[in-house]
């Protein structure tokens, strides 16, 4: 102990400086608090299960950079035995408060009557002029002890650290060797928004740098980094290697890491467990009874769009014509209003209710569509067409591979990059017609129209 790190009060006696106020979570509060991140909970869900204020949560994930520190990690080994737990801490202290002797206290606790020793010496609460003894501020007193600080790589190797910053954010060049600039850009600590203006950069990723460094330097063995330093070096505050702000450098822009169990989740909030795919009754994936449906949009030029419906068992198509609104295009436009280009939830609630209640009420029992937001008024339409609609899961297209077929097949009507806008309904039905009237291999060679008039007759 230091003359610095000691004073006298004015009775005289050694005063030790207390280093801070202890933290307001402990380890365990921490790792819980991650657990529930990875298993895909928002910040603020996972700070209540871990019994902490979202505010605290919130702080935890961005310091952090999204991603849990290395010893928070669900894959870190747990404390081993050799260190007083949390627990024998409340235990001692509880001990210790009853005026117990070390021995005593070691006997009972099952430990060497040393470790109880160096435990009240060394962890003791100090804030108070003595050596009080307290199971939180020990703890705290313990995990700072155990930290290992590593220098990063990148904040003491200035060579590696600026060829990384050259390959992330370097300037693009003509052929001529001119830089070019680009869009002027300032950064404000979040991801850039859409249809915006986006900074020109080299903007190699972290893999590619890390790859390319031991072909650029074969003989220099400090010119080495993983990819993950890299990403660490970005997101991590406190780690003073890289700029936060080249972030906006990476192809996706995020100023946070996504945990992978949050990204698989994510979906639209006005789909349930109960409304995915995966509860949609047995008899929909035989294709035995007729009236489930399969549902999507094919998107064209200046927000176009075309409404598709498939009939399971038939392979019956109906278009749905979706027009744009009365002031689309316009320049200015009414806040929080109705989509204009004519593919909204609205418009696309009415158009599929306008077509669907024309057949029979045997013929419409379920509909299944992707997680799109135009399906965001999907009770309404259950209402009043008595569809019941489920959902795919996000970026699965293949489980509705009739309507996905469906989709291609149109394609050689309505290409890809062109006006969809220009088609009136009456072009629809005509395209709709010439696809009902093909003959398909697995109905037997006969049409969609041919069967679904079958359906009709017997119903």
């Amino acid at each position: 102990m230091t003359k610095r790190q000691r004073r006298l009060d004015r009775s005289g006696r050694a005063k030790l400086r207390s280093p801070g106020r202890p933290t307001i979570a402990r380890r365990a509060e921490q790792r819980q608090f991650w657990r529930e991140i990875a298993s895909g909970r928002s910040s603020e869900d996972a700070a209540i299960v871990a019994r902490v204020s979202p505010v605290v949560g919130t702080r935890w994930f961005r310091e952090a950079g999204g991603m849990p520190p290395s010893h928070l990690a669900a894959s870190a080994p747990p404390p081993s035995g050799r260190y007083l737990s949390f627990a024998e801490r409340e235990e001692l202290a509880i001990l210790h408060a009853q005026e117990l002797g070390v021995r005593e206290i070691a006997r009972r606790l099952a430990r060497d009557p040393s470790t109880i020793s160096r435990e009240l010496r060394r962890n003791a609460a100090t804030r108070s002029g003595g050596f009080a003894y307290r199971a939180t501020t020990a703890q705290w007193h313990a995990d700072r002890a155990a930290r290992r600080p590593k220098v990063a790589r990148l904040s003491v190797h200035a060579g590696l650290r600026a060829y990384v910053q050259n390959r992330l954010a370097g300037l693009v060049t003509a052929p001529s060797g001119e830089a070019i600039p680009g869009p002027a850009v300032s950064w404000n600590g979040r991801r850039h928004g859409r249809r915006k203006d986006r900074r020109w950069a080299t903007a190699w990723s972290p893999e590619q740098i890390a790859h390319r460094l031991p072909l650029d330097f074969p003989n220099d063995p400090l010119m080495r980094i993983s990819h993950e330093a890299i990403y660490q070096a970005l997101y991590v505050q406190g780690r003073g290697a890289l700029r936060r702000e080249l972030t906006a450098c990476l192809r996706t822009g995020r100023t946070l890491r996504v945990p992978q169990a949050r990204a698989r989740g994510r979906g639209k909030a006005f789909v349930t467990p109960d409304l995915l795919i995966s509860e949609r009754p047995p008899e929909v994936a035989d294709r035995a009874v007729p009236g489930h449906w399969e549902g999507d949009l094919i998107l064209g030029l200046g927000s176009s769009a075309i409404g598709t419906l498939v009939e399971r068992t038939t392979r019956l198509t109906l278009l749905l014509h979706l027009p744009p609104m009365a002031g689309h295009g316009l320049a200015v436009r009414e806040k929080n209003g109705p989509a204009l280009a004519g593919h909204g939830a609205a418009a696309v609630r009415d158009a599929i209710a306008h077509v669907i209640t024309t057949l029979p009420e045997q013929l419409r029992r379920s509909l299944t569509w992707d997680q799109g937001a135009e399906m965001a008024q999907h009770v309404r339409l259950s209402i009043d067409t008595g569809l019941r609609v489920y959902f795919c899961h996000p970026q699965s297209p293949w489980q509705r591979g009739t309507n996905e077929n469906t989709n291609g097949l149109l394609r050689q009507y309505f290409p890809r990059g062109t006006d969809l806008s220009v088609h009136a309904a009456d072009d629809l039905a005509a395209v709709a017609l010439a696809l009902n009237s093909r003959p398909r291999k697995n109905l037997g060679w006969r049409t969609p129209a041919e069967v679904f008039d079958q359906l009709l007759r017997s119903t």
